[in-house]
């Protein structure tokens, strides 16, 4: 029996002030080939991204672009 191995990495997305931002955000970062789960905190503007392989930083970075905002750091 094999075992499902996710990874887990957290960013900080630049620009979100509403609800609409978040769903930008999660449904463009949700494209990216492996992603599974996609959880924003819109306060902080922290995001958590669940995935079955590790995401390349330059795929988050061009998903978030994509949406209207800006990847921190």
């Amino acid at each position: 029996m094999s075992e499902s191995v996710h990874t887990e990495s957290v960013h900080t997305v630049k620009g979100m002030t509403c609800g609409h931002c978040v769903t930008s955000v999660t449904e463009e970062l949700a494209k990216i080939d492996g992603v599974q789960n996609v959880t924003v905190d819109l306060p902080t503007g922290k995001v958590t991204i669940t995935s079955t392989t590790p995401v390349l930083l330059t795929d988050l970075r061009a998903a978030v672009t994509e949406a209207g905002y800006e990847l921190a750091g």
